[in-house]
């Protein structure tokens, strides 16, 4: 299964993006080899409106399974569920991509049944 994570680079170190659709990118992980993948999300950075829909349609393209991110918007919220991929809260604390996917794999991360942020934040 492949993995989407907010991220500011696309390794098990990176630092998590707080935010979805105006995050640096997107970490793919590969479940099944163990790799990453990097799915850049810089056109989105400076985005007066729809920045949210870009990046869930960017997660969509990737063929992710799931999304990891700290706040999905109600826009960006229904595309994805729309299409399948689950979608799982990374809470503060959980500051690394590897950490998420730690966290993913035990089974202690929150998964999402509506957005948990307003849209245009």
């Amino acid at each position: 299964m492949l993995i989407a994570i907010t991220a500011e680079g696309g390794s098990n170190d990176s630092r998590i993006e707080e935010r979805f659709g105006r995050a640096k990118g997107f970490a793919i992980f590969d479940t099944e080899n163990d790799t990453f993948a990097w799915r850049d999300n810089g056109q989105n950075l400076q985005a007066e409106q729809g920045a949210g829909i870009q990046a869930a349609k960017h997660v969509i393209e990737s063929g992710a399974g799931a999304l990891i991110a700290s706040n999905v918007g109600p826009k960006a919220f229904k595309l994805l569920d729309a299409s399948g991929v689950s979608i799982y809260r990374c809470p503060k604390e959980c500051e690394h991509v590897g950490e998420a996917i730690s966290r993913f794999n035990s089974g202690s991360i929150e998964k999402l049944t509506a957005a948990n942020q307003d849209g245009h934040w």
